[in-house]
């Protein structure tokens, strides 16, 4: 850098800061800033202080902070890095070809929702001008933009939400590719948004409404389309819009949907996944269909004895390969879980028998007593690990060791289901591809806490949650993206 004068005819020269950069074989230069209106003796301290001499008052001038006088600083590389990113993925481009103020916003909300995941209001109130926090605002043009701005362009871009899938889609799907597929819930603040009910919040937030919503990635856990369900929508009942939406928006005639055991269920595969030919399933079979089938003789715990992984047949499955496996470390998981919760049922029971058999005021009749004790059972879910015998005024029971000893046989046993032919897929790929719904979950934990707070919801019009949850995907996808560029520089080639 060096200061530079440049003469000018009708007025006093102008005082540019500028720096010099190679260009091919051509040097070049470009103006940082112009420091005109500087004391002369400023502008001379910073032009020795660029020349490595000393100051004219004869101090040594040891930084920049000694020349200039900072009045105000707007970090700007994380924007830089997020909005370059966004750009270099074709994302602005897609969202809309030409430029408008909609487009502006709706990149700053993905920006803002990676940077600093917040309110409407509080990320109008970080663009604007007086209160800015970095220079995305600037960037784009949105120093004097409030949340009404921001509103409306979640509305304008709804409409655009199906071209976009169907464009990632086309750019990361293909004929016999595999998709991951899984459902999660985020509780919502008030009352008044159709979407939201009550179910089962995987949040832990007994009593909230909420919302259910479905991320359908590629194989590689990148988003490709999100739908967003009513609160009480059950897992397996999304299945059917997923394929109606791999057919008829994608145009794919075959591939391979990935799902967990509590979606992709018999009764769905009947009814939604069997008539839709050439797609087909990798998902699990639950526990009391794993019993069944070391019941009948079709799963014999000796396979297990000499390796982890077995094929199997069972004519309750037709048409389907079964691929039996045993993690010793789940086993041990497992069995370490259960151990805990038997004592703590034990423990609140013993605390129900001390009331009814207390001498003060103790506790009286079947209704009250089965009530209590109900509460503890379903509590801790171990209403089939225990006989109870209630009575007036009494309190017994015990543990049912046969049941225990039996479930604790298929510690760390899981079968995976799949209806896609050997010759495409081994039994060792069909494991690994139903593992790698873990991207999902990564993807789910990334969005609803770690980085993108798509949660609490406080939206009331359904199209604007829609949007919001959308918004949120899209600023996944590009982190995603950065993610996967910044790994070589994180992990050694060595790293596991």
């Amino acid at each position: 850098m060096y200061v530079a004068t440049v003469p000018t005819r009708t007025s006093p020269p102008a005082i540019l800061l500028r720096e010099s950069y190679r260009e091919g074989t051509r040097v070049k230069s470009r103006t940082l800033a112009n420091l005109t209106n500087w004391h002369p003796a400023k502008v001379e301290a910073l032009r020795r202080l660029l020349r490595g001499e000393l100051a004219a008052s004869g101090q040594e001038l040891t930084s920049l902070e000694d020349a200039f006088e900072i009045v105000r600083t707007r970090p700007h590389g994380h924007v830089a890095a997020v909005l370059g990113t966004l750009r270099k993925l074709g994302l602005e481009q897609l969202i809309a070809r030409s430029p408008s103020r909609e487009r502006d916003c709706v990149v700053a909300m993905i920006c803002a929702r990676i940077l600093e995941p917040c309110s409407k209001l509080a990320t109008a109130r970080s663009l604007e001008a007086t209160t800015l926090q970095s220079t995305l605002g600037e960037l784009l043009g949105l120093e004097w933009s409030d949340e009404d701005d921001l509103y409306e362009a979640m509305d304008w871009l709804l409409p655009r939400q199906t071209r976009i899938e169907n464009e990632f889609a086309k750019r990361h799907l293909s004929e016999g590719t595999l998709a991951l597929y899984d459902l999660t819930s985020t509780y919502f603040e008030g009352r008044r948004c159709p979407l939201a009910r009550l179910g089962h919040s995987r949040d832990g937030k007994r009593g909230k409404l909420q919302i259910v919503f479905g991320l359908l990635c590629d194989k590689e856990g990148r988003p490709i389309a999100v739908e967003v369900f009513e609160g009480n929508t059950g897992d397996p009942k999304t299945i059917g819009s997923q394929v109606k939406k791999v057919r008829e928006r994608f145009g794919l005639e075959r591939l391979v949907i990935i799902g967990d055991r509590g979606m992709i269920t018999s009764a769905r595969i009947r009814l939604d996944l069997r008539p839709a030919n050439g797609i087909d399933w990798i998902t699990a079979l639950r526990a009391p269909a794993i019993a069944r089938l070391v019941k009948n003789g079709s799963l014999q715990l000796s396979l297990f004895d000499e390796k982890d992984l077995a094929e199997i047949v069972s004519p309750d499955f037709p048409g389907e390969r079964l691929v039996a496996c045993k993690n010793p470390l789940l086993a041990e998981e497992r069995g370490r879980k259960r151990r805990e919760l038997l004592e703590a049922t034990e423990r609140a029971l013993s605390q129900i028998a001390d009331s009814v058999n207390r001498a003060k005021r103790p506790l009286r009749g079947r209704t009250a007593i089965a009530l209590r004790v109900g509460k503890v059972l379903g509590r801790f879910k171990m209403q089939k690990h225990f006989s109870v015998r209630i009575g007036k005024a009494s309190l017994r029971y015990e543990r049912r060791q046969e049941r225990i000893d039996a479930e604790a046989a298929l510690d760390g046993i899981y079968v995976v289901r799949t209806s896609v032919p050997k010759e495409h897929l081994s039994s060792e790929a069909a494991v690994r591809w139903y593992k790698q719904l873990a991207v999902v979950e990564r993807a789910f934990r990334s969005m609803k806490t770690v980085d993108l707070k798509v949660r609490p919801i406080g939206h009331h019009k359904t199209d604007r949650v829609r949007t919001h949850v959308f918004l949120c995907m899209l600023a996944y996808y590009v982190e995603w993206h950065m993610r996967k560029a910044l790994a070589p520089l994180l992990f050694d080639d060595d790293d596991p």
